[in-house]
């Protein structure tokens, strides 16, 4: 475990420790372990996978009904996830819905 600067040591629940530097609670180690091994969500980052699961976006059905702009407004999804969600949809014959509709 190596340290920089600005960085305090922390522990989780389950007595992992680790550092970081932001207010953010969320154990890194913990977060590795719960991370999807198959399906569209196991393709993005970690904030932008509890965005979708924060809202209840489980599945590239419940997706499909978001566009977008609206996916982007989550906190913590970002640009660069769009373009694997766009895959995984269109492997499926599903899109984003439109931003008119």
């Amino acid at each position: 475990m190596k340290q920089s600067p600005k960085q305090t040591l922390r522990s989780c629940e389950k007595g992992h420790q680790y550092f970081k530097s932001s207010d953010c609670p969320v154990c890194p180690i913990c977060e590795s372990e719960r991370k999807p091994q198959q399906g569209f969500l196991s393709l993005l980052s970690a904030p932008a996978r509890r965005a979708l699961e924060n809202k209840g976006i489980l599945t590239l059905e419940e997706l499909s009904k978001f566009s977008i702009k609206e996916i982007l407004n989550l906190h913590g999804f970002g640009k660069s996830s769009i373009p694997k969600l766009l895959s995984a949809l269109e492997k499926e014959n599903l899109a984003f819905k439109k931003d008119n509709e």
